[in-house]
This record gives structure tokens, C-alpha cells and sequence, in this order.
């Protein structure tokens, strides 16, 4: 699984704003009056983008094949050497993730969840930075684990998988039927929709679009060859709902809101907007959801956990929509708190009221 979105399409590009009787180039970039084409500098920026793509996507795609390749034996130890350095070089990650997983870990303590590990972490900054460490390790294993997806098969996973929801899976996965796989940045984002796979078959997916063309479709293959069926965000709207009702299942990634189309709920005790697409998706169709996750416990040693989402209540549609995006945030906080450094949206802004406070943290040392 791969991607949030919400079923609907993508509003039409704004055009850039140009000066009042200013001639605009046609598609074919040639002045409208006298036929000539756009100045050479703009030609060659556009040449040197294209180039820079071109590069950049060798280079990832190139890395991702030799990681495929790779023996099992090294790569915990590269994935942790790579995380490391990512910590001391990206100063603006680095605060991002502390203030996240600050807030994740109060609750936490205040709730008297999760481990004591985590909990103390509330309370001190040693603590807490030795977690915002291990998030970047675990945001380079997430990346070591794309690259290896092709070789994934139930032989593989069956010795190293080990799921603690056993009978929430057997429910769930035991036809082909139309459901809803509800996931998370988390972990290994890719097993739950591998472990449907193998249960129920094809899954279809939305996949968050990429700027690098080259890289998107690279990606977009990788994930093809394990099974899923990959839809852009421009497609996911009406073919996610399609899918549906053909009574076949579809998996999609759900707890950031990408699009500010998102519904507000309370979050780890803190108003944020998750998406709207896998509530608005079920109370049309009537197809359960289920939300799922898969953390690290070791060098490619894995546990699962699904949980079904409760039956929206309310009158309306719109009510219902509401009452299952606030249950989904529950299940997100059960799977968070499981392994709060494995949820990877925490490099990235979550809380408004966290991104309005002045940007003074600079943690400690652990």
C-alpha cells in the first residue's frame, strides 16, 4: 500500500500570473505575435532539470538495485549507519521529529501507554532524543525494505513475520471481498498490503505523486511485481469507489493529510487533520475497514497487528464520516504507541499549534 488519498480529483493547476496585456508563449513556447520561440535561457533551465532528473534518478534507482541485491547479513548495520548520518546533517528533520514525537510521548505518559521507555522520554531530553535517533535509523530501514519488496514471498515472511492480531487477520483475510486495508507511514509500510496478497489477492492502492517522474515509475513497478495494483492520485478518486463495488479490496495510507481536504480530529491530544478519503469511501459503499501496521522488532524480524474500525454511528453521511475518521485516529494512536520512532510522518508537520511555536528547540545530545 502506498499513497493517501481521498476520493475525489485533483483541482485544476492555477495559472501563473502574468502582467495586464502581457503576450503568453503557446504550448509550443513561441511568442503569440512573433512566432519566435522562448529565450534560450529558459530552453536551457529546462534542459538542465530535465538532466538533473535524469541523474538523481539513476542514482536512486541504481542504490535501490544494489540494495536488492545485497545479502540480508549487512543491511541492519547499513540502514543504521545511513539513519545516523541523516540525524546530524538534517538539523530541520531533526527539530520537526522532536517536537512530534515530544507530543507523542506525553501522551503516551499521560495515558500510562506503551513502554517505559517511551514514557520516560516525556520527561527527559536524553531520552527523547536517543527515540528522534532511532526515527531517522528507522526512516533509512523503510527505504532498504522498498528496495527489497520484490523478494518478498510467504517463505520469506512466514519465518519472520509474526502477527499478534491472529484472529482479527483470519476475519478479515478470509475472502476476496471488498474491505478497506487502512495504513499508516509506519513501519514496513508494505507488508500489510503483501500479507492481503496472500491471503486475498490483488490489492489496489493510490500512490502518492513523485516530482521525479523517473523515480515514480520505478517505484511504481517495484510495487507492481509484488502484486499491487498502483492508481495515481488523479485516479484514485472514482476507480477507488469502483473497485468497491466490485467487491474487491483496496489499501491506502491514511494518517497524513496531503491535500487540506482532511477531516479534524484529536490526535495524540492535539487537533490535526487526517484524511477523509477511507471514511467517505466505506460510508458509500458499506465496506469494512480495518487499520494495520507492521514495526521492526530486529534485524528482519517483523510484528503485525490489524484492527477492525467500529460501524460509524450517526444519522448522515457526513456524521458517520466524522464518528469513523475519530475511531481511525485511535487505532492510529494503538499503532503508533507500539513503536512511536517507526511512524515517519513525524518528519513532516502534523499539529498546527506545533508549527506556530517558535522554532527554538534544539534537544540534547543522548
Amino acid at each position: 500500500m502506498s499513497g493517501g488519498a481521498t476520493p475525489s480529483t485533483a483541482a485544476d493547476p492555477i495559472p501563473p500570473a502574468t502582467a495586464p496585456n502581457t503576450p503568453v508563449p503557446d504550448a509550443a513556447g513561441r511568442h503569440p505575435v512573433t512566432g519566435r520561440h522562448a529565450a534560450p535561457e529558459v530552453h536551457r533551465r529546462g534542459l538542465r532539470r530535465r538532466a538533473a532528473d535524469r541523474v538523481v534518478a539513476a542514482f536512486v534507482i541504481g542504490g535501490m538495485e544494489l540494495i536488492r541485491r545485497m545479502p540480508d547479513a549487512p543491511l541492519w548495520w547499513l540502514g543504521n549507519a545511513a539513519g545516523n548520518i541523516e540525524y546530524w546533517v538534517a538539523k530541520r528533520r531533526r527539530d520537526e521529529a522532536r517536537r512530534n514525537l515530544r507530543r507523542v510521548v506525553q501522551w503516551m505518559a499521560a495515558h500510562d501507554v506503551g513502554a517505559e521507555s517511551y514514557r520516560s522520554a516525556a520527561t527527559d531530553p536524553r531520552d527523547l532524543e536517543a527515540i528522534v535517533r532511532s526515527a531517522f535509523r528507522h526512516h533509512a530501514h523503510y527505504y532498504i525494505e522498498l528496495a527489497r519488496a520484490p523478494r518478498f514471498d510467504w517463505n520469506y515472511l512466514e519465518k519472520r513475520l509474526v502477527i499478534d492480531t491472529p484472529e482479527a487477520v483470519d476475519a478479515a483475510l478470509s475472502e476476496r471481498k471488498a474491505l478497506l486495508l487502512v495504513g499508516l507511514h509506519f513501519g514496513t509500510i508494505e507488508l500489510p498490503g503483501f500479507l492481503a496478497l496472500q491471503r486475498i489477492g490483488q490489492v489496489v492502492a493510490p500512490m502518492e505523486s513523485l516530482r521525479n517522474e523517473r523515480i515514480q515509475a520505478y517505484m511504481k513497478r517495484t510495487r507492481g511485481v509484488i502484486g499491487v495494483r498502483i492508481l495515481t492520485i488523479e485516479e484514485a478518486g472514482p476507480e477507488l469507489l469502483a473497485v468497491l463495488r466490485r467487491n474487491e479490496p483496496i489499501g491506502i495510507i491514511a494518517d497524513r493529510d496531503l491535500t487540506g481536504s482532511g477531516l479534524e480530529v484529536e490526535f495524540f491530544g492535539g487537533k490535526t487533520k487526517i484524511p477523509a478519503g477511507p471514511a467517505l469511501l466505506a460510508t458509500e459503499t458499506g465496506a469494512p475497514a480495518y487499520v494495520s501496521g507492521v514495526r521492526r522488532v530486529g534485524p528482519g524480524r517483523y510484528r503485525g497487528v490489524l484492527y477492525p474500525v467500529p460501524t460509524p454511528g450517526g444519522a448522515s453521511r457526513r456524521e458517520r464520516s466524522r464518528s469513523m475518521v475519530r475511531e481511525e485516529a485511535k487505532l492510529f494512536e494503538r499503532v503508533i504507541a507500539d513503536a512511536p520512532e517507526q511512524w515517519l510522518a513525524v518528519f513532516h508537520p502534523i499539529w498546527p499549534d506545533l508549527d506556530r511555536a517558535p522554532k527554538t528547540d534544539t534537544g540534547e545530545a543522548a
